[in-house]
């Protein structure tokens, strides 16, 4: 059996891979790039030649979730109808984003690694960046107003905690009667 040989490109999507899993369980500070050279099948000076730091490998991890979620953003905006209101299009970004961000695990893990880790200044000056830019995004293609993009992105930061505490994704008889509450209670505002 003949092995195809990757791109760096494709080689570099692999070691992003790997690094997102690794981030998501262990974190930042603990997460070492021998753990992620491993899961990529890769050596670790691999890893350092292709992103240079473990700082520069998670903020390429963070580009990346946060990239997936300006995505997300934008496709559920377009699938809102052309003369839509503001709550209508943000029910649209918020549903689009349940369906396809806090479907994957190591996503919405790694967006709190990465709010865990903003005492670190590279990766602080990151995620409030990308914080900023997904908010303003939200506004600019919803026209909501300040007070609707801030409950939404408060609902959407307790959908993201619910996530990574795992009662989201269980069956009702093994969602905790809090979560059952909380989540039931979102549906009911049409959140």
């Amino acid at each position: 059996m003949t092995r195809t040989r990757m791109t760096a490109t494709e080689r570099s999507a692999e070691v992003l891979a790997a690094a997102t899993a690794a981030f998501a369980e262990s974190g930042y500070a603990a997460t070492k790039t021998d753990d992620i050279a491993r899961r990529a099948g890769v050596s670790q000076p691999y890893v350092i030649r292709l992103f240079g730091t473990k700082q520069q490998l998670f903020l390429a991890v963070l580009d990346q979730v946060c990239g997936r979620i300006e995505e997300l953003f934008r496709t559920g905006a377009a699938q809102a109808a052309p003369d839509a209101s503001p709550k209508d299009r943000l029910d649209s970004l918020g549903s689009h984003f349940g369906d396809h961000f806090l479907t994957d695990r190591d996503l919405p893990r790694v967006f709190l690694q990465g709010i865990a880790a903003a005492s670190e200044p590279a990766i602080g000056d990151n995620i409030r960046d990308h914080f900023g830019r997904l908010y303003n995004l939200a506004k600019e293609l919803t026209g909501a107003t300040t007070y609707e993009v801030r409950r939404f992105f408060a609902t959407g930061m307790l959908l993201i905690d619910l996530t990574a505490l795992q009662v989201t994704d269980r069956d009702d008889a093994d969602t905790p009667p809090w979560a059952t509450e909380i989540l039931a209670n979102l549906s009911e505002d049409g959140i």
